[in-house]
């Protein structure tokens, strides 16, 4: 009974050690620089849309248009959309550059071309898990 006890304890601490080290080998997010930018006050952010009808209509009907694609990856359904006096402002990162034009057109199918400012990133990684 002792020796099966120990036996087990043992295993238990190899495995989390195991996953102590699996974890800390793993890059950790930092999107500091892009938080740096998205404070900046010229540069719209979601916090600034506005709370009128129409650009509230006008940025549910984008989103859907977008999370209805489901050629996109999961960072183009999470792409930024910020309406603003119907002037759509594009932000966030996607997998290429064909994600980057497939959203834009989305917006632009609602909004008019002229009315949106794609300022969506090519983050280009080897991870284009949807």
């Amino acid at each position: 009974m002792y020796l099966a006890r120990a036996t087990f304890a043992l295993m238990f601490a190899l495995g989390a050690s195991t996953i102590m080290v699996q974890a800390q080998d793993e890059p950790k997010p930092d999107n500091t620089k892009v938080n740096q930018r998205d404070r900046s006050a010229n540069q719209p952010t979601a916090d600034q849309q506005k709370n009128n009808v129409s650009d509230r209509d006008l940025t549910k009907q984008i989103r859907r248009s977008i999370v209805k694609d489901k050629s996109l990856s999961t960072y183009g359904h999470n792409v930024k959309v910020i309406s603003q006096n119907g002037m759509v402002t594009l932000r966030g990162p996607v997998h290429s550059e064909d994600e980057k034009r497939a959203i834009e057109n989305h917006a632009a199918e609602v909004a008019g071309r002229d009315h949106v400012k794609n300022e969506i990133e090519v983050k280009g990684d080897a991870d284009r898990s949807k």
